[in-house]
């Protein structure tokens, strides 16, 4: 029995995804005199999302649930005082005064640079102002980074370098008044689906409209191009500089404003007559002609977007890539004006933020630049403290090999986890290890971060915040709190105010120059007021908005002064820049090739990038069983002339392997990624998959990818590492998997995590559909070269409860002690039947083939009364005909692959669009958050070049 609820309110806020910054509706209701999160919506009067929100914002209520959050979500503070102890309960007096005492000490005895701050482009702008001011201001050290390094840095510098500063000069309505939408580097029907839906919705009410694609890999968002061109990996500025060239050489330059509003264009000239379009197409892997096509339709139309994102930043050449996009955009006259521009996309929710307060190692509040003398001097007199540093601090990478020598000695991590995210994760973990002091502020306690903190601080997550965020398009929106703080978080503002007061008496050498603190601040508001007051006459001047503006008139964008009545919609309308001469800039630099190049010994291109529904290192979007249901678990996709090259099947277990490290993962062959080219989501670490498969512990993803940066951005190039394939010959191999209670399932997955090291392979996920069955299935996966420990064995079938019976279940096992063989399975007995609850199988090939079969019957809750024994039968056919669902398509409604082809084979209409409509009344799919529609739409061209031939 529920107890009886009520609906209590509805709360507007923003989503905590990614940079779109789509508004929300949270409504709650009372259970038990308790406050809690029924459900979300869009909010129709947001003009980001105008309603729309995708899978993972659609079920953001989920991650919110109680028992979510009993199993996952840090309480109170904790802390260990020696780095072989286990962390123990602490109250906030204590662990406060441990960071303050301990930072002060270090800064006492070495200086302020030997300390350091890792945040994140997920906290809110007032916690990076706070934290800004405690480091440059207080402490005296530019030893901040955020994780936005790791996605928007080049995005930033290339910005600045051409434009004059850091602002995005289009927004979301340019997608419907372009002619020509040019997408690069960015499968923003996975990183912004939102976005996409827009796009579409775009073509959809102009046909004419022209969309371009430029991606290694055929995503989804390619299937939606008129025009994809699938470079080589790195290529990008060739193909710009060839598509200048095209230009220049057919007159589709604007050279009256050019000559008005450009300087350095000369140069650019001389340097692009080297790339023709033979040595172009070439270079990128593409024809002639699709070159000659992208040139024409981007320079004669009226209004061309394009739409960036990390497929150009995650580069060592990414500031170069973003400017010489831009230059296109210049040397065409494609900005200042509706439809046009170079917009790029942001990936987190409040990286736009950050950049704002100056959140970066080499930036400053509100756009000023750490190299100027008079900027500094501007902060530090409006902040009361003696200067700021000239040098820039240590960016991200640089941060942690600082703390692997010894050279920093202090870190103090807030809302990321970068044992997961930075690439070249050997480093990073070494780094963890060696640091004299680790402090954690977050809000989950199942992160790979997690176990090297000496201090974990207890944060509020998205429903319990108050502040602002700003989105790619300069649009500021307020985050409301839904809900109390979960046990004593605290928001992330507060912890360190609470901290920086601690520490501004235990410096021996104080750099305030007034009695009071600098951090007099009792609201989120105060802080957001200090904030607008440094910008009052940037170029992202808000001092004529507020708190009750944003709460009563909606979000709004940037620049906003006092005396306005609405932000800027867009961006140098009048041809004037902010740089010094008053014109952009025309950037000269020739197209390099990526640190790394494949060889003999590593001759395959990796690439990472984003799945569909789930988010970063998945600590929240890898709480809901069903964001799994369509990508089921860690893979490599492979093109097939690899796989047949290498003798590989799908789900095979291969080795791959970079400079710097191997992990085991299955085989998807796939479509979307040419010979010599492979990718792995960037999600997969090794909280879900890892195992010994080298020297040392497989790290996930990110324990291959490559820590070369950007000589200017310092963004690493995440998007490039050599690596080899080979067949992972481990024959033996171990499949658990069940149904648990909600409340204890993602505790059981963490226990199975502990185990990951005691085999050469290991993963596991989440299976099923978070409803009113209140179960969660738990799915391990382990492989090794020899026959596995029977005390490992013993340790799953305890950590899954497989020894003893309930009531409600029988048993049916089979033991070959000799051979390593192993099947046991619990049946659950309830009125509609018998079916599969949970299982083991291990043994060799052979012995585990059922595995497949048997979770199809317990994820189809399968009637096994009449089989008896021959569940136990280790064959590859299992004894009833049962189709297997497949992956599921659509999430939100719970459609699976199998259903949708066996629809589309009763289908009689052949027009795409009536298609589309049959299977969508039929089946519910592509109706609601929209994410599957790219994916339905490919599936259907497959059907009908099946059905032709």
């Amino acid at each position: 029995m529920h107890a009886a609820t009520a609906i209590n309110s509805q709360v507007k806020t923003t989503c905590c995804y990614c940079g779109v910054g789509c508004g929300m509706l949270v409504e709650t209701e009372q259970v038990s005199g308790k406050l809690r999160i029924k459900s979300v919506t869009g909010d129709p009067a947001h003009p980001a999302n105008l309603g729309r929100l995708c899978s993972k914002g659609a079920t953001l209520h989920l991650t919110a649930q109680t028992h979510v959050y009993e199993q996952t979500r840090a309480k109170h503070p904790e802390w260990r005082h020696s780095k072989d102890a286990a962390r123990t309960r602490a109250n906030w007096d204590q662990a406060n005064e441990l960071v303050a005492s301990r930072f002060a000490d270090i800064i006492n005895e070495h200086g302020p640079n030997s300390v350091a701050f890792y945040v994140s482009g997920q906290i809110l702008t007032e916690d990076y102002y706070v934290f800004n001011k405690l480091a440059k201001g207080l402490l005296g050290t530019n030893n901040i980074d955020t994780n936005s390094r790791l996605c928007m840095s080049s995005a930033v510098a290339g910005y600045k370098r051409s434009l004059g500063a850091d602002a995005p000069p289009c927004n979301y309505e340019d997608i419907d008044r372009a002619s020509v939408i040019f997408i690069t580097g960015s499968n923003a029907a996975y990183a912004h689906p939102v976005l996409f839906r827009r796009i579409e919705a775009a073509k959809e009410k102009n046909p004419a409209l022209k969309i371009i694609v430029v991606d290694p890999r055929r995503t989804d968002t390619a299937q939606a191009a008129d025009l994809f061109l699938q470079i080589l990996p790195g290529t990008d500025i060739a193909l710009y500089h060839g598509m200048l060239h095209l230009m220049l050489w057919e007159g589709w330059l604007d050279q009256t404003y050019i000559d008005a509003h450009t300087e350095g264009f000369s140069d650019l000239k001389a340097l692009v007559k080297n790339y023709p379009p033979k040595t172009v197409a070439q270079l990128c892997g593409i024809s002639e002609s699709e070159l000659f096509e992208a040139a024409r339709l981007f320079a004669t139309s009226t209004a061309t977007l394009s739409l960036y994102c990390q497929g150009l930043n995650q580069s060592t050449s990414g500031t170069a890539k973003n400017s010489a996009l831009i230059n296109l955009h210049l040397a065409t006259r494609q900005i200042g004006k509706a439809g046009a521009g170079p917009f790029s996309l942001t990936g987190q929710p409040n990286a736009m933020g950050g950049r704002e307060v100056g959140g970066l190692a080499n930036q400053l509040a509100a756009h000023r630049d750490l190299g100027n003398p008079a900027h500094r001097r501007e902060v530090a007199d409006f902040w009361g403290v003696t200067d700021v540093a000239e040098a820039p601090g240590l960016t991200a990478i640089p941060m942690f090999e600082a703390l692997r020598s010894g050279r920093l000695k202090a870190i103090w991590i807030v809302c990321t986890n970068p044992a997961q995210s930075l690439p070249d994760q050997t480093l990073v973990h070494q780094a963890l290890e060696a640091a004299e002091f680790v402090v954690l502020q977050e809000a989950y306690t199942n992160t790979a971060t997690a176990p090297y903190a000496d201090v974990l601080l207890p944060a509020t997550t998205w429903a319990e915040k108050e502040g602002t965020v700003t989105n790619s398009e300069r649009r500021i929106s307020r985050v409301n709190p839904v809900i109390a703080p979960l046990g004593e978080s605290k928001n992330d503002w507060q912890i360190c105010l609470d901290i920086a007061r601690l520490i501004e008496k235990k410096l021996e050498r104080p750099r305030r120059l007034k009695d009071s603190s600098l951090f007099n601040f009792t609201t989120a508001e105060e802080i957001w007021l200090e904030h607008r007051a440094l910008t009052k006459g940037r170029d992202l001047d808000i001092s004529g908005l507020s708190y009750e503006i944003l709460d009563t008139q909606g979000p709004a964008q940037w620049p906003y002064p006092e005396g306005a009545t609405e932000g800027q919609a867009r961006l140098y309308e009048d041809g004037i820049f902010p740089t010094a001469t008053g014109r952009a800039k025309f950037l000269t630099e020739d197209y390099r090739s990526t640190a790394e190049a494949t060889s003999a010994r590593y001759p395959i291109a990796l690439t990472t990038g984003r799945l569909r529904d789930q988010w970063h290192g998945m600590s929240r979007t890898g709480t809901i069983a069903r964001l799994f249901a369509h990508a089921p678990k860690p893979a490599i996709d492979l093109s097939a002339a690899d796989a047949q090259r290498l003798d590989l099947h799908n789900d095979e277990l291969v080795y791959v392997t970079s400079a710097r490290g191997v992990q085991v993962l299955p085989v998807s062959i796939t479509t979307s990624v040419r010979p010599s080219q492979a990718f792995v989501a960037m999600h997969w670490g090794s909280e879900y998959v890892a195992g010994h498969a080298g020297k040392s512990m497989s790290l996930g993803v990110n324990g291959l990818t490559s820590s070369a940066r950007d000589p200017i951005s310092e963004q690493p190039e995440l998007k490039f590492s050599a690596v080899k394939v080979t067949k992972a010959n481990l024959p033996w191999h171990l499949h658990a998997f069940g149904w648990f209670a909600e409340d204890v399932a993602l505790k059981i997955q963490i226990k199975l995590r502990a185990l990951f090291d005691e085999v050469t392979y290991a993963s596991c996920v989440l299976f099923g559909r978070d409803d009113d069955s209140h179960r969660t299935g738990v799915h391990l996966m382990m492989a090794a070269t020899i026959t596995f420990e029977n005390d490992l064995i013993e340790k799953i079938m305890t950590i899954l409860d497989l020894n003893d019976c309930s009531k409600q279940e029988s048993a049916l096992s089979y033991k070959d002690q000799r051979r390593g063989v192993r099947r046991h399975l619990h049946i659950r007995h309830s009125q509609s039947g018998r079916q599969i609850h949970k299982a083991l199988v291990c043994g060799g090939l052979k012995d585990i083939v059922s595995s497949n079969w048997l979770l199809g019957f317990l994820e189809q809750s399968t009637e096994v009364s009449s089989l008896g024994r021959l569940l136990l039968v280790p064959s590859e056919q299992p004894p009833l005909a049962v189709t297997p669902r497949g992956r599921v398509i659509c999430n939100c409604v719970n459609v699976s692959e199998a259903s949708i082809v066996e629809c589309l084979r009763q289908i009689q209409e052949t027009d795409p669009k009536q298609m589309l409509d049959t299977l969508q009344k039929t089946l519910a799919c592509g109706t609601q958050c929209g994410s599957c529609v790219p994916e339905i739409k490919q599936m259907m061209t497959t059907h009908e070049h099946s059905f032709v031939s």
